[in-house]
């Protein structure tokens, strides 16, 4: 009996050991084969996730190259280079096998992208309006130019006229006649004898001169150019300065001829021989010059 049965036990055993070894010869195959295919869907989501990565850091580079004058804007260009290079470095830590956390990128990226679109979109525009504005301002800025350059023009005219106008109405004189007086009043040509010169004219009418009250002064020189005064602080306004005069006398000007005269006090051993000039101004013009002479 115990002869029998040995075979078929063996035989049994022999069965069993080749099944398994099939069985672990097609475990081993499937084993070999998904190694292979999952070595290839890593190196893929390797090769993914490197290319995300190109593809943002491209994207920072296009966000880089966005500038506007606009303060509002800017602040939220640095907000999102800020979040791109987060983004970046998140990635450079993730997995390749992550493929959850691939496709969240890849979302954000195609997110960030509108985003940038939208920028670019007001940065144009805002160029665009810029240029408007630069347009515009040369255009004011030439009108400008062009409206001063009028009005410096009707400036020059306006000064032309009022220098014409002034002229116009400049007072003019005729018959200056200047003699010198003894103390009895009587007229002498002696300069020892002289006490006092009396200059006496006729302011000429003009209507375009303004009327009213107003002072002639009157100034004579020596032979040898010494102004005649009595007081340092005698003085007038002729061309911006203040200058001595000699003798003034206010007198009533209404736009007709006037005639007036005006005296000078001579002190002892004053006055010269020779010729004396005299000249005559109203309104801060000089009106006229004559000369006299004593002996």
């Amino acid at each position: 009996m115990e002869n029998t049965n040995k075979p078929s036990s063996n035989k049994l055993a022999y069965i069993v050991g080749g099944v398994a070894l099939v069985v672990i010869a097609v475990i081993l195959f499937f084993f070999i084969s998904h190694r292979h295919e999952y070595r290839a869907v890593v190196e893929e989501m390797t090769e993914e996730k490197f290319l995300l990565t190109e593809e943002f850091q491209a994207l920072a580079l296009d966000y880089d190259s966005l500038h506007s004058n606009n303060d509002t804007l800017n602040l939220m260009l640095e907000q999102e280079r800020e979040k791109i290079t987060h983004l970046i470095e998140e990635i450079k830590t993730i997995k390749a096998t992550n493929a959850r956390k691939i496709r969240e990128y890849k979302k954000e990226l195609t997110t960030l992208r509108g985003v940038m679109r939208s920028f670019v979109v007001q940065i144009d525009s805002l160029n665009r309006r810029n240029e408007e504005l630069t347009q515009e301002n040369i255009q004011y800025r030439k009108r400008h130019d062009e409206i001063a350059q009028s009005y410096k023009e009707l400036e020059e005219v306006k000064k032309t006229l009022d220098k014409k106008v002034e002229i116009a109405s400049q007072l003019e004189t005729r018959n200056i006649e200047t003699v010198g007086l003894n103390s009895k009043g009587k007229t002498t040509k002696k300069a020892r004898s002289v006490a006092k010169i009396r200059m006496c004219c006729t302011i000429q009418k003009n209507v375009t001169a303004p009327v009213g009250l107003k002072t002639v002064y009157v100034r004579i020189q020596r032979p040898d150019d010494v102004l005649l005064i009595t007081s340092k602080d005698n003085v007038f306004t002729y061309e911006e300065q203040e200058i001595n005069y000699s003798a003034s006398r206010e007198f009533e000007y209404g736009g007709e001829d006037v005639d007036i005269c005006v005296f000078y006090t001579a002190a002892d051993g004053e006055l010269l021989s020779g010729v004396y000039t005299v000249d005559v101004f109203v309104d801060g013009f000089n009106i006229g010059t004559s000369t006299f002479e004593l002996k």
